[in-house]
C-alpha cells in the first residue's frame, strides 16, 4: 500500500504516536535507529534526518560528514510492546548523501537496484524465509548463559517444548505489526526454534526478517531469555540456518526458477562470504544437515539447493545462509545470480553431482573468493567488501 505523508500524519494523531524510530542497518544488516518527534517527520521525509555514518560498521570510510535518513512511509508499524499512550512508530529508511543521491553502501538501496534490474528484464522474484534461533536462560545479572530453555527436540510439544508460549507471542506480535508468519515449531536442538514466512517481494522480505529478529529478541528478553541467531550457538548441536525459498517468474507468468537456481549454484562460492559472514559460519556448514557441497537434489537432506515439484509448482530452497547475514545484501546477490541463469537459460548440473565443488571451508577462503570475484565486485561496493574481508 502506498501511503501519503498526510495519511501517515493522520495515523500518528489517531494512534497518539509520540516517538518515531527511523530504522536503518549497518553493512551486516544489524538494525540501528534514531528517534524523532512527530513534528520532525516532515523534515525527515523531505530533507532527511542526519546521522554520523562513520560510526556505523561498513561506513567508516564514508566521504561525507553526514548521511541522511529518509523514511519509507509504507513500512510504518507500531511497536506493540511500547505503552498504549505515547506510542512508538517504526519506519525503515534509505540513506542519502548530502547531494540527495542514494548512498552506494546502503544495502537497502543495493537490493532496490537488483529489483529494478529484474523488473527491466521482466522477471519477478519473491523470497520466503525459514529462520532458526536458540533460546537461552539468563543469569542473575541478566547476562546470557549457554543453558537452553528446554531439552525438547524436533516438532515436540508441551510440556517438553517450553518455548511454545514464546513462539506464540512472537507470532502474535509480528502479526500486530502487519506481518503474517506461516508456521512455527520447535527445532532439533535444545531450546531451538523456527518461524517461517510466506513468499514476499524482495524488499518486504528483507524488512520482514529485520523486523522478525528485533521482535524475537525483544519478546525473549521479556521472558527472561536470550535469543541467539548465531551460526553455532552450541558446538555439539545443530546450527542456526536461514533457509531461503526462491520464486521467479517471467512477464508471461512462466516459472523460470530452475534457471535462477542454476545461476545461483554457479555463483554460490563467490557469494558465500555475504551469506555466511562469521568465522563460526564455517563450523555450521557440513555439520548435521547443513550443506558443504555445491549441489542440489530433491531429497531434502543435506544438499545446498533443495528442488522439488508439488502440484506443478517448483519449489527452490537455498540452505547455506545463516541468520547473521544481511538479508538486503543476500537477496540482491541472489537476484543478480538468478538473472544470470535466467538470461542464459542455464541448465542445472547433475543431481547430487559427485564432482561438485565444496563450499568455502573457512571465512579466509570465502574472503579470497569474494575479493577475486568480478561478479561480486559488480554488485557489492568496495567499502562493504573491505568490511567483510578484514581479518
Amino acid at each position: 500500500m502506498q501511503y501519503t505523508f498526510e495519511e501517515v500524519m493522520g495515523f500518528i494523531e489517531e494512534e497518539d504516536v509520540k516517538f518515531i524510530r527511523l530504522a536503518f542497518r549497518d553493512a551486516y544488516g544489524v538494525q540501528k535507529n534514531i528517534s524523532i518527534m512527530p513534528g520532525e517527520l516532515k523534515k525527515a521525509f523531505e530533507d532527511g534526518a542526519p546521522i554520523n555514518a562513520r560510526q556505523i560498521a561498513g561506513f567508516e570510510d564514508c566521504p561525507y560528514a553526514s548521511l541522511y535518513l529518509k523514511p519509507d512511509l509504507d513500512t510504518m508499524a507500531i511497536l506493540p510492546w511500547r505503552p498504549d499512550t505515547g506510542k512508538v512508530l517504526r519506519m525503515f529508511c534509505n540513506m542519502f548523501t548530502p547531494d540527495g543521491e542514494p548512498y552506494e553502501a546502503d544495502t537497502r538501496a543495493i537490493l532496490q537496484g537488483a529489483i529494478d534490474r529484474a523488473k527491466k528484464a521482466g522477471i519477478e522474484f519473491r523470497f520466503g524465509t525459514e529462520s532458526e534461533f536458540y533460546l537461552f536462560m539468563l543469569d542473575e545479572n541478566g547476562n546470557s548463559t549457554r543453558i537452553p530453555y528446554d531439552n525438547a527436540g524436533y516438532m515436540d510439544i508441551a510440556p517438553d517444548d517450553k518455548c511454545e508460549n514464546v513462539r506464540r507471542e512472537i507470532s502474535l506480535t509480528i502479526e500486530r505489526m502487519g506481518l503474517v508468519p506461516e508456521r512455527s515449531h520447535h527445532e532439533r536442538g535444545p531450546g531451538q526454534n523456527e518461524i517461517d514466512f510466506h513468499y514476499a517481494k524482495p524488499l518486504k522480505a528483507a524488512d520482514q526478517l529485520t523486523t522478525f529478529k528485533m521482535v524475537v529478541s525483544t519478546i525473549a528478553n521479556r521472558y527472561g531469555l536470550y535469543a541467539d541467531f548465531s551460526p553455532m550457538p552450541l558446538p555439539d548441536k545443530p546450527g542456526n540456518g536461514y533457509h531461503i525459498n526462491i520464486y521467479a517468474v517471467n512477464e508471461k507468468g512462466q516459472d523460470v526458477v530452475k534457471y535462477a537456481a542454476a545461476g545461483i549454484i554457479e555463483q554460490i562460492r563467490d557469494m558465500t562470504l555475504f551469506m555466511n559472514p562469521r568465522d563460526a559460519s564455517y563450523a555450521r556448514l557440513g555439520n548435521n544437515t547443513a550443506p558443504d557441497k555445491v549441489n542440489w537434489s530433491a531429497a531434502g537432506e543435506s544438499e545446498l539447493v533443495h528442488i522439488e515439484t508439488y502440484k506443478d509448482q517448483t519449489r527452490v530452497e537455498l540452505r547455506s545462509p545463516d541468520a547473521e547475514s544481511n538479508p538486503y545484501l543476500v537477496y540482491a546477490l541472489l537476484i543478480h545470480a538468478g538473472l544470470s541463469g535466467i538470461e542464459r537459460s542455464l541448465s542445472l548440473p547433475g543431481e547430487m553431482d559427485q564432482n561438485a565443488e565444496s563450499l568455502p571451508g573457512s571465512k579466509k577462503e570465502a574472503c579470497k573468493l569474494a575479493m577475486q570475484s568480478e561478479f561480486v565486485k559488480s554488485i557489492v561496493p568496495e567499502g562493504i567488501i573491505r568490511e567483510y574481508t578484514k581479518q
